[in-house]
């Protein structure tokens, strides 16, 4: 649908004739509240491409915008919204590089008499409250995507396997431990058993500041997942205030071997494996 008819051609041929004055009084405004934290020609760069997607659009009927015609502009702003989160921009700073166009736009066509003009003018200021409003919640929706890969980037950082000796993985843990993490470690864990062939692995929980029911249950099935691998898997690191609170829940390790420290757990690991490589000999010796 358009605007009038004449389909904002009036206006159209106003703003593309004062174009580049156009775009400079835009680049002031924004600048002047961003306070210089981006510059002029980074700002003069963005507007022109968005000023050129916004052309084709003037005189369209802009309170519905997801239709096919906005979905270069709509692409646009949200390619946009997604570089201001990354450069720390607020979203009320994203959407006002949209929102000030609308004071220069009325400023040009201020001295204008066309009341076709005017209409023009009005549906052109409703397009850019849609298409900010679409900034600002692709802002929001960027934003949280952002924050959802920085934490799962995180979660892969504090979740190191560690190779300490030949056939021996150890993975620390610090922190607090939910299910999303516990998952993560016993999915790193299996796929470093398959990488490097080996046959023990320790997980230590000294620094983990409690443990319940649930968080338990992980380890123990992270356990039971590595011997189906063919490792043995032992839990170092329970102090006396976590070996309490195990007791009081009522969780059972069965015969899953756990030790006070990463020493005592590295120290029986060597010795397991000493103990099993002369078994090896003997066997080889015996055959």
């Amino acid at each position: 649908m358009t605007a009038d008819a004449g389909h904002g051609q009036r206006l159209t041929e106003l703003v593309r004739a004062s174009a580049d004055s156009l775009i400079d009084r835009w680049v002031d405004a924004v600048s002047a509240q961003l306070r210089g934290r981006s510059t002029k020609a980074e700002l003069e760069r963005d507007f022109r491409e968005l000023f050129e997607a916004l052309l084709p659009l003037i005189g369209l009927d802009g309170r519905d915008i997801s239709g096919p015609e906005f979905g270069d502009i709509r692409s646009w702003l949200d390619e946009y919204s997604r570089s201001r989160v990354r450069a720390g921009f607020t979203p009320s700073e994203t959407a006002s590089s949209v929102f000030s166009l609308k004071r220069e736009v009325f400023d040009l066509s201020a001295s204008d008499d066309d009341p076709k003009v005017f209409r023009q003018v009005l549906a052109f200021s409703g397009l850019l409250d849609a298409l900010g409003l679409w900034t600002f919640e692709s802002y929001a929706r960027a934003r949280e995507e952002i924050i959802k890969e920085q934490s799962e980037q995180l979660l892969e950082l504090t979740t190191p396997v560690v190779k300490i000796w030949e056939g021996v993985l150890a993975v620390p843990l610090v922190g607090t431990l939910d299910s999303a993490r516990t998952q993560v470690v016993m999915e790193k864990l299996l796929q470093a058993l398959v990488d490097t062939g080996s046959e023990h692995a320790i997980i230590d929980i000294t620094g983990v500041f409690a443990v319940d029911t649930q968080v338990a249950q992980h380890l123990l099935k992270t356990v039971v997942a590595a011997r189906l691998m063919g490792a043995e898997c032992i839990v170092s690191g329970i102090r006396p205030q976590i070996a309490q609170t195990i007791v009081a829940l009522g969780i059972e390790f069965g015969d899953i071997v756990t030790k006070a420290s990463l020493a005592d757990a590295l120290r029986h690991t060597l010795r397991d494996a000493q103990v099993r490589g002369a078994a090896d000999a003997v066997r080889g010796e015996v055959g």
